[in-house]
């Protein structure tokens, strides 16, 4: 059997049966790693094996030929990028010209073949606890890890695996490079042929055509025209139905998020959102005085599932455990204000409201303030006085929620009104923006006090 698999062995590798020295291992009680590298060389006899095995690759380079099978400690760590367990096994190499083949001990069946074209050979210290190991990565991602216990040996089939890795790859790129060579020259005419009657003379033609199964389809603005694509696109464009239709059968919603405020208020028939309503009445209910009311932040995806339900126009319903949390509730509220195309104090009240601050008089800063408010339009100034009546009572709780009129004049400030693109500074227009908020907070008792007139 043994001569057997040495025969078939020999007819892969196209050799002759002459006798040449092989490394066996010597049985020592040495170590594992120690066993494996100590050998000695042995004369095969014929009266031994019937074909000898001769490890020296027909055909290889001369650095290949410096070196035969010897055995040595590898390790297969990845098999096309994919890692694998490392374990060191004991197994004979024979380099090839392009191909560096493994065999198993003592039975020397084959192993692994490794193909050297486009390969990379380093040394690794950081693989292994093992001294004098190196690295053999293929072009398909395998990685192999090769060791010695002497250095000599080790760098004398580093050198020489990393010369086969060269001379292979210039090799291939030389094919390569050929073989597009020949193929230009094929497709080349004949150099010095003069034209015939028959050949037409090629003239660059800017013009745009698209190849569709073999044939070229020129479109041109004219054929456009005359198959009528334009005229259908009108026709086409003319007969869509408008937004109203597509709102009235139900396949387009109005959204509650990011609607003027006086449209959503119009097609609710009310002077204040519900939405908002039901929120200050949940918030009334079993917020006040719940710690960071209003600076607290709620889960944002709650917050948006329940944004969504409010613009599908769903029954909404603050009371169900969905939203038990009642910073989800808060949250959904700043967003409302915050995505309203103007905010719910419009952008020309920012400016007023500011000068309004400089004024030194209280009294006259009040009544200034309140006419501003008072002139607002009828939804911003119902909404505007349900809200700072709302923070009132949350006010009234600041020792168990800790919330006090500053902190509510930062958190709604940027959140109720912003000013125009060219407005000033942003850092000096947030500095206004809550003591607006502040002073509107301090006095509203006696700006919403009276009925508006």
């Amino acid at each position: 059997m043994a001569s057997k698999r040495i025969s078939n062995m020999q007819n892969k590798l196209g050799q002759d049966p002459p006798v040449t020295s092989v490394q066996l291992r010597t049985k020592t009680s040495q170590s594992c790693g120690e066993r494996l590298t100590q050998s000695r060389s042995m004369v095969l006899q014929e009266s031994d094996f019937t074909h000898k095995l001769n490890l020296s690759v027909g055909g290889a380079s001369a650095a290949a030929a410096k070196v035969r099978g010897e055995v040595l400690n590898v390790a297969k760590i990845k098999h096309h990028g994919q890692k694998q367990k490392k374990v060191w096994t004991g197994m004979c190499l024979v380099l090839d010209s392009d191909q560096l083949y493994f065999y198993t001990e003592p039975s020397l069946e084959q192993s692994d073949v490794v193909q050297l074209s486009g390969a990379v050979v380093q040394w690794v210290k950081d693989k292994s606890s093992r001294e004098n190991v190196f690295q053999v990565t293929t072009r398909t991602g395998s990685e192999f890890l090769l060791q010695l216990d002497t250095r000599p040996t080790a760098s004398k089939w580093f050198h020489a695996i990393e010369d086969a890795v060269q001379s292979s790859t210039r090799s291939n790129l030389h094919l390569r490079r050929s073989n597009s060579s020949e193929n230009l020259h094929r497709h080349r005419p004949p150099t010095g042929q003069g034209t015939t009657a028959n050949t037409k003379k090629t003239t660059p033609v800017h013009r745009r055509s698209i190849i569709f199964r073999g044939s070229k389809l020129k479109h041109t603005s004219s054929d456009l025209d005359k198959t009528g694509v334009k005229n259908k696109l009108k026709k086409f464009l003319s007969r869509r139905p408008s937004m109203k239709t597509l709102q009235e059968k139900g396949l387009i919603k109005d959204r509650v998020y990011g609607c003027d405020l006086f449209t959503l208020c119009q097609r609710e028939g009310t002077c204040v959102p519900s939405f908002v309503q039901q929120c200050v009445n949940a918030i009334d209910k079993r917020g006040l005085e719940v710690h960071g009311i209003y600076r607290v932040s709620g889960n944002l995806a709650t917050i948006q599932k329940l944004r969504f339900i409010v613009d599908q126009e769903e029954k909404l319903d603050l009371d169900q455990p969905q939203w038990s949390e009642i910073h989800v509730v808060t949250g959904a509220l700043k967003m409302f204000f915050r995505e309203l195309p103007e905010p719910l104090f419009p952008l020309h009240f920012f400016q007023s409201v500011v000068d309004v601050l400089n004024i030194k008089d209280a009294k006259e800063k009040v009544q200034r303030l309140k006419k501003l408010i008072d002139d607002l339009p009828r939804v911003n100034y119902e909404t505007v006085k349900l809200l700072f009546l709302h923070l009132n009572r949350v006010l009234k709780f600041s020792r168990q929620n800790l919330m006090s009129t500053q902190s509510l004049g930062i958190v709604f400030g940027p959140t109720l009104m912003w000013a125009g693109l060219e407005a000033g500074n942003m850092a000096v227009n947030m500095v206004y923006q809550s003591q607006i908020v502040e002073l509107v907070l301090i006095q509203s008792p006696g700006i919403f006090s009276l009925d508006r007139k």
